[in-house]
């Protein structure tokens, strides 16, 4: 069967004609949903093992950078070919860099070994967030939002306690391992049920976009992960290296300003409602990262558990996004995306100011009902802008509008995650490390640090939301051109 997501048979349950693609679009989100929270109740045990204590953020940044610089390419192909062969790939080179990071010997290759599968990440992620644009209405939305949230609720849970499992009765390697059946099971459902005829276009790839955007990045990380390591911040190489990202970044302006098709479309950032959902998904993307990696650290070496009570804490926060993103479609159908979102960043300012009561001799319970607490805030925040922004444009420009979306927020994360990396570093610069062991003062001190810097990022978060234009209550999704990719199932 061949029809335009409004004549597809009614119902939006997996019984629907629908539902197989659900079914693989959950399974893939499943993938990146897994993998972010699997790792962190896994650092102590992987820095144990291979060493590098000041080195473990690059396991997140690296991830991230290959994955934010590679989204609004696998947006533009999939404008180009269409959603189905992006995410083929997409899957095919996560299972591939989980493979590698499982046999990781050093944590050089393992940081090598996680950019691959960020380079994979980056076309799972929008590619599913797009084709669930493609196949159903604004409406229907509102409901698959509680499917699709239903992974997260179910990774918060299953992600953490496999790592806090696997970590302290088998090793730290099954956390990368047991993405691979998983992979094999998304790849299989999305190449037999999902279908969908394009109409090709010669493609123009922004290679030199491409190449100075990732290069700005990476110089931009390094310089606030080493800065203070490896060289001190006043040194010539830390202000070469900081300044040489910055002037990129202004190249990269120029050289998109010129291109055909830029990699990173600086039109749609004029536009007010695109502009700031953007930078709510950068703010984001720095929180979700800076607690995903500081929480569990946190936990178990200055409260003093294992990785698997880690992993609940943890799990606290995964759990109370998908709760209020499954209901969030009804907010937002009723008084419009952005008052839903209004009402969750301010969420979010609540519980990250509530971080800042965390302490030496606080107790896991406290930090799971804070990290419970953020979690509610995201999910009104984060989900009811994406849908925004992939509301405002046409079929043709949603896959690059969704992985434009989908940068700015891994942008956000890499970024996030250097900046706090660059707080840890600064302010356990000098104390003595025993075998990549912190003692608790000076740790509560960098994580406190921390949990200051995200609070900061919840302000600006609430800011961003304030901004966005106020939206027509119930407004109706734009409809599917002619001639264009129209998603079928069998």
């Amino acid at each position: 069967m061949s029809a335009r997501p409004a004549d597809l048979a009614s119902g939006v349950g997996f019984r629907s004609e629908r539902g197989p693609v659900l079914i693989a679009v959950m399974l893939a989100t499943g993938l990146v949903a897994i993998d972010s929270t699997i790792i962190a109740t896994a650092v102590p045990s992987i820095v144990s093992d291979v060493g590098g204590f000041t080195e473990f953020p690059w396991l997140f940044s690296i991830y991230l950078l290959a994955q934010a610089v590679t989204v609004p390419v696998y947006g533009k192909l999939a404008d180009l070919f269409g959603r189905k062969p992006v995410m083929l790939v997409g899957i095919g080179l996560f299972l591939v860099g989980s493979l590698l990071c499982g046999a990781a010997w050093s944590m050089g290759a393992l940081i090598a070994f996680r950019a691959v599968q960020g380079l994979g990440a980056g076309a799972v992620q929008p590619m599913a967030m797009t084709i669930v644009g493609d196949l159903y209405t604004l409406e229907e939305r509102a409901r698959v939002q509680g499917y699709i949230a239903s992974v997260w609720a179910v990774s918060a849970v299953v992600g953490p306690t496999l790592g806090g499992v696997f970590s302290e009765y088998v090793s730290w390697r099954w956390i990368f391992f047991v993405n691979l059946p998983l992979c094999v099971l998304a790849g299989a459902m999305i190449a037999l049920r999902f279908h969908e005829r394009v109409e090709r276009r010669r493609p123009r790839i922004d290679y030199a976009g491409c190449l100075v955007l990732t290069t700005a990045l990476t110089l931009v990380i390094l310089g606030l992960l080493e800065g203070g390591q490896a060289w001190s911040w006043g040194s010539v190489q830390s202000i070469g290296v900081l300044a040489s990202g910055g002037l990129l970044l202004v190249l990269f302006v120029l050289i998109e300003q010129r291109a055909a098709d830029p990699v990173v479309p600086l039109r749609l950032l004029r536009n007010r409602l695109l502009a700031t959902t953007n930078l709510v998904a950068v703010c984001v993307g720095a929180i979700l990262l800076g607690l995903t990696t500081y929480v569990p650290t946190y936990v178990q070496d200055v409260l003093g558990t294992g990785p698997l009570v880690a992993g609940f804490a943890l799990a606290a926060l995964t759990i109370g996004w998908p709760l209020s993103a499954s209901q969030s479609g009804r907010f937002y159908l009723r008084i419009g995306f952005r008052d839903t979102a209004l009402l969750g960043a301010a969420i979010v300012v609540v519980g990250t100011g509530l971080l800042l009561l965390l302490g030496r001799h606080s107790s896991v319970v406290q930090v799971g009902a804070t990290s419970f607490v953020i979690g509610l805030g995201m999910g009104f925040a984060a989900v009811p802008t994406v849908i925004a922004a992939q509301n405002a444009v046409q079929w043709q420009q949603r896959g690059v509008v969704t992985a434009t979306n989908m940068f700015f927020r891994s942008t956000g994360s890499a970024v996030g995650v250097a900046v706090f990396g660059a707080i840890v570093n600064t302010v356990l610069d000098g104390t003595s490390l025993d075998a990549g062991h912190v003692p608790a003062g000076p740790l509560t001190d960098a994580v406190h640090s921390v949990f200051v810097a995200t609070a900061a990022v919840g302000a600006l978060m609430l800011i961003a939301v304030a901004l966005m234009p106020r939206d027509r209550r119930r407004a109706p999704a734009p409809a599917a051109p002619e001639a264009t990719a129209v998603p079928a199932v069998d």
